[in-house]
């Protein structure tokens, strides 16, 4: 019997190479695309000699094509933090809208399962605490992320349009801070960036007074959560985050017992629309999915510290993308 097929766009990015660990283990043959804009091939480098696992270098922003059968999709093509989608906010516009497009026509010729990955920032800076499904955010549209919320705002509605409109089968994810091995230390995220900065022996920077919060889910766990996802017969905005909240000035100090550091915290004015609270509400996904956090936040940041120690000195201390030409094949 032949193998069910998967395309999973963003295939070299943090997320996306994680699912494509996880849809070979599953038994699946696995298409990978990604413009390698944010992503790297080395997060995927050890797929490569799999006979069930193809890589594509391409822009799903333009026309998508994949010969043959294809039974589900996951799009998680898209710039996911404030440094890649200032940098380039056009891109990250047209990925979460052309793109969409694209490949919800794509699932629509196939008759694939399409997933799509959304995120907490549709909830923009909040005033419901926890975030919920049901509630329609609090989002500036032509703000310094409003390119990023928009989009994936647009990515919602389109997709739900096409389950409305085409009986298309869709999914629809809202991903919450999640972390683990092959985040990119530059990406402008707290995580790394504090990581980062106490492996180079710099003072860790908190924007704003500290008090604002963020809930981190571990790779693993959220992997576990788009899977059951997508395998379920749920259709609206799904929730997969971890619920336990913590405020960035104590996240800060609780790296620096980690990495062991002397370095200090050191505060800066916060960004412009920069949420104040984050924490999914995941009622849904225990009733529906069966599925909640398993890895404690001190187990999955041990991880996490070991495999940054592990990266060479030259990725340590880059300040910008990779060069990743060379490693285009």
């Amino acid at each position: 019997m032949a193998k069910q097929r998967v395309l999973i766009t963003g295939g070299a990015g943090f997320l996306g190479s994680h699912l494509c660990d996880r849809f070979i283990r599953e038994g699946f043959h696995v298409i990978a695309m990604d413009n390698l804009i944010t992503g790297d091939l080395r997060n995927i480098e050890h797929l490569f000699k799999l006979a069930d696992f193809e890589f594509y270098h391409h822009d799903v922003s333009t026309f998508v094509h994949i010969p043959g059968k294809l039974h589900y999709i996951l799009h998680f093509a898209s710039p996911a933090s404030p440094i890649d989608y200032l940098k380039i906010p056009i891109q990250t516009l047209k990925v979460s809208s052309l793109g969409t497009h694209n490949l919800l026509g794509l699932a629509r010729a196939k008759k694939s399962r399409i997933l799509v990955a959304s995120t907490s920032e549709v909830y923009g800076d909040p005033l419901v605490h926890p975030q919920v499904e049901e509630y329609y955010g609090n989002v500036n549209p032509i703000g310094p992320r409003g390119v990023y919320d928009e989009a994936k705002r647009f990515q919602e509605a389109i997709t739900m349009a096409y389950h409305t409109y085409h009986h298309l089968e869709t999914r629809i994810i809202r991903i919450f801070n999640t972390y683990g091995p092959r985040m990119r230390l530059n990406d402008g995220r707290v995580l790394p960036a504090f990581i980062g900065q106490a492996l180079r022996g710099e003072d860790l920077t908190v924007f704003g007074d500290g008090t604002q919060t963020r809930s981190f889910c571990f790779v693993d766990d959220e992997v576990e959560g788009i899977f059951r996802l997508l395998m379920s017969d749920y259709h609206l905005p799904m929730n997969i985050g971890n619920p336990n909240e913590i405020t960035i000035g104590d996240f800060a100090e609780e790296i620096v017992r980690l990495t062991g550091t002397k370095q200090k915290v050191i505060y800066k004015p916060l960004p412009v629309d920069d949420p104040k609270q984050r924490r999914p509400d995941i009622t849904k996904a225990k009733e529906i999915l069966g599925w909640e956090p398993k890895v404690s936040r001190s187990e999955g940041l041990k991880i996490t510290y070991d495999y940054f120690k592990s990266l060479p000195h030259e990725v340590l201390f880059e300040r910008d993308h990779k060069n990743f030409q060379k490693y285009v094949r």
